[in-house]
């Protein structure tokens, strides 16, 4: 079929800013800092098949994942007007359990109410009369990382085993039914929370954020109609595809090998090999990670959602054109994850950690296969880690529980043509951090010292980035929790760059420093300050000589 181009062009920005609308309707209507600073959510729209259409420019390892979660859904739950599905559980699509996804339906009006209504705006709450039959025109989603979902630790990173420590596993479920609040789903599931006030406020936020998405689909296609905006939307899937192709076209055919190691699990065992094989042959490519490592007893485990995610992230970032990070990208990929194994797990496996830190260093592994196809586009390895920090416990003056989340930036890997950038969020990551200001209103809690780790970064022609040097100085005694990875594998150079410098926990208490492990949780007392160091990214090139 034949596209106008500047009508994909069009529909390619309209689909992408009602995205980005949703996005702002959740921050600005969300409870909690992590949400509301931290911007750790995730916006996009879907065909009535569950493909990704468009994306807004949020969290790669939130928007690879979350088709899955739009087709589970679609395949388990009959939808009608004024639904409202969500889930967080990773073997049905989602990434870990804080994460929660929340799925619309757009049903369109029946045709004589459309020619009444004009363009007027849709209310989401209640629904106007809509056809009878299914299926929906297409989905909004959102997924919002939650500071608190229960489980064995306050904010659900523990050092699980099973995911059943982790918190409350929610399947496909219906929190709206015909535009009404279903109380009971709501009233189960706060009562699994620490903090469920804020949770409700979260949870309310993602349904603002998906009433705006449908609100601006219907005006939408009550401006083209319904065919135009169907063929459009195929049409951007194609347009993705052809990209995809072309890229991989461009590429020398072969067999491209890599491989590195996650730390340990947490719970003794490591370190974890991560593997791939990466198959260039015309227009397609094959991504096989079945080299890597049977899954572990600890929380590093991932699913086959997020192993996804990252190859999809990683080949939408080698094409650099402004193109959709649409499903469309995924049609040239054949990836095969083993189950069974750390890329791909079985449940119950313990997950928690899988989404932020293995999923950053499958990353790492494809940075290292496709710098040998295309070394003039590939930088080396960034930091290889999120940081993860949770603090949680009871705030005597506020009387309540409180839960602290924080993912920290480090060096980006230096890349061929410049050098890395400094404390930045890398990857799989994209939200921002809670500013200074914004933790010490909401938590017990000082910034004792905020600054770039200098010098962290690896040496080579072109420097990787330095990490951070972050230290929080507790006012109440409080559990912390520590997901963190490169504090004993360095993130790698390329082309003769060194290794970045790996990062850095450190317990400061009474004047004494006491190194502590890269994943751990304890108690500590009022007057401790935590110090977390993060890793710089490796250097790309020789260092010429001098003279």
């Amino acid at each position: 079929m034949n596209y106008d181009p500047i009508l994909l062009e069009l529909f390619k920005n309209r689909f992408a800013s009602i995205a980005e609308e949703m996005g702002m309707a959740l921050r600005r209507t969300a409870y909690s800092p992590n949400i509301k600073e931290r911007l750790d959510f995730s916006c996009a729209l879907f065909d009535a098949a569950g493909q990704m259409i468009a994306q807004a420019a949020h969290i790669p390892v939130h928007l690879g994942a979350m088709p899955i979660s739009v087709a589970t859904a679609i395949e388990q739950i009959n939808f009608a007007p004024g639904d409202v599905v969500i889930l967080n559980d990773p073997f049905r699509g989602g990434s870990h359990l804080p994460d929660i996804t929340m799925i619309a339906p757009i049903f369109l009006p029946a045709e004589e109410e459309a020619k009444r209504r004009g363009g007027e705006d849709t209310a989401f709450f209640p629904p106007p009369r809509l056809l009878a039959s299914p299926p929906p025109f297409a989905f909004v989603a959102n997924r919002a990382h939650h500071a608190d979902v229960g489980g064995m630790t306050p904010g659900s990173m523990p050092l699980s085993q099973e995911i059943f420590q982790e918190g409350i596993i929610i399947p496909p479920l219906k929190l709206v039914e015909a535009g009404q609040m279903n109380q009971g789903v709501l009233s189960l599931l706060l009562a699994n929370v620490r903090t469920p006030e804020e949770r409700a406020g979260d949870l309310r936020a993602q349904l603002a954020a998906n009433a705006k998405g449908v609100e601006r689909m219907l005006e939408l296609v009550a401006q083209h109609g319904q065919a135009e905006v169907s063929q459009y939307m195929a049409g951007l899937l194609a347009y993705a595809e052809r990209m995809t192709r072309a890229l991989i076209m461009e590429l020398p055919n072969g067999q491209y090998n890599f491989e590195d190691f996650l730390d340990d699990d947490g719970l003794g065992s490591g370190p974890v090999k991560i593997a791939v094989t990466i198959t260039l042959a015309g227009d397609k490519a094959v991504i096989d990670f079945s080299g890597s490592a049977a899954q572990v007893r600890g929380s590093v485990n991932t699913v086959y959602a997020v192993t996804l995610s990252a190859v999809l992230y990683m080949f939408r970032a080698l094409i650099g054109l402004d193109i959709p990070a649409n499903s469309g990208c995924l049609a040239p990929l054949t990836v095969i994850a083993p189950a069974g194994t750390v890329v791909n797990a079985r449940p119950p496996a313990a997950v928690a950690g899988g989404n932020v830190e293995t999923s950053q260093r499958i990353v790492d592994v494809l940075l290292g296969a496709l710098a040998q196809a295309s070394p003039e586009r590939v930088p080396a390895a960034a930091q290889g880690t999120m940081n993860n920090m949770v603090i949680g416990g009871w705030d005597p003056e506020r009387r309540k529980f409180y839960t602290y989340y924080e993912t920290i930036g480090g060096g980006m890997g230096a890349g061929p043509h410049a050098p890395g950038g400094s404390a930045l969020q890398c990857h799989m990551t994209n939200t921002l951090n809670t500013p200074i200001e914004a933790l010490e209103y909401a938590y017990p809690f000082l910034m004792r010292r905020y600054e770039i780790r200098r010098g962290s970064g690896g040496a080579g022609l072109h420097r990787g980035g330095d990490g951070i040097r972050r230290e929080v100085k507790l006012l109440r005694e409080a559990q912390v929790t520590l997901l963190t990875e490169r504090r004993r594998l360095a993130p790698f150079g390329l082309d003769g760059g060194e290794a970045g410098q790996t990062g850095r926990n450190i317990l400061v208490r009474t004047g004494q420093e006491i190194e502590l492990p890269g994943k751990t949780s304890q108690i500590l007392q009022s007057g401790d300050v935590l110090r977390i160091e993060t890793p710089g990214g490796g250097g790309y090139g020789r260092m010429k000589a001098e003279g």
